[in-house]
């Protein structure tokens, strides 16, 4: 697009606006002329800087940022410690970060980072781990609770500076970086969850920080393969280990950096003057930078994880059998090694994700009416079987001969809490119709020969393959690898992670697989726990498990249990929301009791920072379109560097928002507003540039209107927090003496 098409130049005769305030986009001139025809195609500089300017420029970058710095940690720890009882998730985390100064193994559906630095918050404050974090209840002297506070509030506190610094870094003007900063500073959600024992300061700190590294890596782009080139790379690599160990939805700003780097490598791949060499470089460092080492910081989480949890603890029935035997205080590995007719065992279940097989005194509410069989991942007395021969065989004598337990021996498998016997026959299963259905049925004296398992060997993890665990004849407890084959029907006892309503109590659904897979890990089941005083322990140095086995494992049954987290249609979960509810904040959150005598908590963004950032995220997609239909009919609207700096931030904006939103309309999950928090700092990014765009940057609007708009959009930021902060500061007395707080109807703020 150039002069010669006949269309004037918007603006050419008026001022030019505000320079952006980074040096990475106040290159002189003459540089410029040297860059490849990809390479310097951000928003091209406006007016010259003499060295001391930039200089000057720099030093008062870091004046306000450190200014924004010290506003936050006041905002973030003022009256941090006025709440003295458990609120909201702190129930979880910080029992959580209890856990991990007792080394007790636990499972939870996200990552370890996160809950590790609860933990650490905890020991470097001197916490003990002994408090229960009950909800509700008061914290006791023996707990640093505002220490601990105040440590992962620094985490919400980092955003702010990161906010300024990324709007500086994506080239806004002065004006716009501080509309940016001073919305994530003064935003009443961010601020309210970044004050508790929570993941989401931790979370929204490394989302914040990719962000902020890709941006200053693109600002090194014309220096590739130098120092600062390869620093901002490789940060960026590890913010994506760091955000994506702390919870899984990081890999929704993994995803934004993705495109971006895809898009990159499209257009070095198009600049025909980067040699072929140097193009496999490009390639090999953003494997290396942005798939393995995220990678291996994501698994260094989960090793040092494993490593600090080396107590039995309330989350070992998550993990693998061999496992759990290697814990401190766990007494599997003290069990009999052997398996044999009259032994009590639990039966783990060996697929990913897999629970015990398990049965309670509850029967189906269709079907055969008969007692429930389901996989559970607690352990209970519910989850233990007696190991007893056919009915036509002589009953179990306990003084009679030990018989091992071997390949193709027929069984009956009996539920000591009911009596009941291990049954299937050809009804369909509850959810899987297509499998028959396993039920209880029975007592220690009635019934049939559909209670007949055959047992079927599949491998050793310690011994080998099949043949080696029948030339040696016995099956072991923990290693041995087993298949239960119906002895009448011929279907194959199986448990696939497909959870039953809530009538089986959203346990997982145990079936009879008609067809026979042999490699269908699902219908492969381990002995766990073993008694029998009739045979000596086994020996702890027989088991072993590998980091990569265990590393697979609990990521898979952390997937399935975060899939299982469904809303109940049969309850009403009055903190719930969904995602089209969040954008114009048409619901908040009670994160505690609603009493009188409690210092109460609201969940809510400032309005201004919502309503307007979502606003701007359609106002910009309008610009953009009239900007296309103007292109089309030969208009020049921009030069080509300030065109490709536009759709620089604008897709940074928009496409951060649309990967972390979109995502959880089609999630079947259970959603809460604080899963918006992320997204929200797009949007953020988004009313910046849009802002910057049409006001601040402006060659046609004079200096006062632009000052003007500044102001009052400032204004009502800071004055929107300030009527909120108690939301966020914590509300005492009788939620009706603080009026004027209902800016939506369908806000709970006042209800009961």
């Amino acid at each position: 697009m150039t002069e010669s098409r006949g269309v004037r130049h918007r603006g050419h005769k008026a001022p030019s606006p505000a320079p952006p305030l980074t040096g990475a986009e106040t290159t002189p001139r003459d540089e410029k002329k040297e860059l490849g025809p990809h390479e310097g195609q951000s928003k091209p500089q406006q007016t010259g800087f003499a060295p001391a300017d930039l200089l000057k420029t720099e030093y008062l970058v870091h004046v306000v940022g450190l200014t924004y710095t010290l506003l936050s940690f006041w905002t973030r720890f003022y009256k941090i410690g006025h709440a003295n009882s458990v609120v909201w998730d702190e129930a979880h985390f910080g029992k959580f970060g209890s856990h991990y100064l007792k080394r007790e193994f636990y499972f939870d559906v996200h990552p370890p980072l996160g809950k590790m630095l609860v933990g650490l918050a905890g020991l470097l404050a001197g916490y003990d781990g002994s408090f229960e974090f009950k909800s509700g209840e008061d914290y006791t002297d023996e707990v640093p609770y505002v220490a601990m506070r105040m440590m992962l509030a620094s985490f919400g506190a980092a955003m702010v500076p990161l906010g300024w610094y990324t709007a500086v870094e994506l080239g806004m003007s002065q004006w716009a970086a501080h509309i940016v900063a001073l919305m994530v500073l003064l935003d009443v959600g961010w601020l309210c969850i970044s004050r508790f024992i929570l993941l989401d300061s931790m979370l929204l700190f490394f989302t914040v920080l990719t962000v902020f590294c890709m941006t200053k890596f693109h600002n090194q782009r014309t220096r590739s393969f130098s120092f600062p080139w390869w620093f901002w790379l490789t940060s960026t690599g590890i913010s994506i280990g760091c955000v994506s160990s702390v919870k899984m939805i990081g890999l929704f700003v993994t995803a934004l950096v993705g495109l971006f780097t895809i898009e990159d490598l499209w257009e070095k791949f198009g600049d025909v003057s980067i040699s072929v060499q140097d193009q496999l470089k490009h390639w090999t460092a953003r494997v290396i930078c942005l798939i393995f080492i995220p990678i291996l910081v994501f698994m260094a989480s989960f090793k040092v994880h494993f490593m600090i949890l080396t107590n039995s603890g309330p989350g070992d029935a998550q993990m693998s059998s061999l496992f759990q035997a290697g814990l401190d205080g766990n007494e599997f590995a003290d069990s009999p090694l052997e398996i044999a007719f009259g032994s009590r065992v639990t039966l783990k279940n060996v697929g990913y994700g897999g629970g015990l097989l398990h049965s309670h005194a509850h029967p189906y509410p269709d079907g055969s009416a008969q007692q429930q069989i389901t996989c559970y991942h607690h352990k209970d007395h519910n989850n233990e079987w007696d190991i007893l021969p056919r009915w036509e065989e002589p009953p179990y004598d306990p003084e009679g001969p030990i018989r091992f337990l071997q390949d193709g021996d027929v069984i009956r498998l009996q539920h000591p809490p009911t009596t009941r016997f291990l049954h299937s026959h050809r009804i369909p299963a509850p959810i899987t119709k297509l499998h028959h259905e396993v039920s209880g049925y029975g007592n220690t004296t009635i019934g049939d020969v559909h209670d007949y398992w055959a047992v079927e060997v599949v491998d050793d993890l310690q011994r080998g393959s099949r043949a080696a665990v029948l030339k040696e004849g016995n099956i072991h407890a923990l290693t041995t690898r087993l298949r239960f084959r119906h002895q009448v029907i011929g279907c194959y006892l199986r448990a696939a992670n497909v959870n039953l309503p809530q009538w089986g109590w959203k346990q997982v659904e145990v079936t009879c697989d008609p067809e026979n897979n042999p490699k269908d890990r699902h219908t492969y089941w381990n002995v766990e726990m073993h008694r029998n005083e009739r045979l000596p322990p086994g020996d702890i140095e027989f088991y072993h498990s590998p980091f990569l086995v265990d590393f697979w494992h609990l990521n898979v049954a952390m997937m399935t249990s975060n899939n299982a987290l469904v809303p109940d249609p049969d309850k009403e979960d009055i903190l719930a929301s969904k995602p089209t509810d969040w954008p114009f904040l048409h619901l908040g959150l009670r994160m505690n009791g609603w009493g009188d005598n409690t210092t109460k908590f609201y969940l809510v963004g400032n309005p201004i920072v919502w309503w307007g950032s979502s606003i701007s995220l359609g106002l910009a997609l309008a610009v953009l379109g009239v900007y296309l239909l103007r292109w089309q009919r030969k208009y020049v609207d921009m030069t080509d560097g300030e065109w490709t700096h536009f759709l620089y931030v604008g897709k940074v904006a928009l496409f951060g928002w649309a990967l972390h939103y979109f995502p959880f309309l089609i999630m079947g999950r259970v959603t809460y507003l604080h899963h918006y928090l992320p997204t929200l700092y797009f949007a953020v990014l988004m009313f910046g540039h849009v802002l910057d765009h049409l006001v601040f940057s402006s060659r046609r609007l004079p200096l006062a209107v632009k000052a003007t708009v500044f102001g009052v959009i400032a204004s009502a930021v800071v004055g929107t927090f300030w009527w909120f902060k108690g939301v966020a500061f914590g509300i005492d007395g009788p939620i009706g003496e603080h009026w004027g707080l209902l800016w939506r109807k369908s806000w709970n703020i006042y209800t009961q």
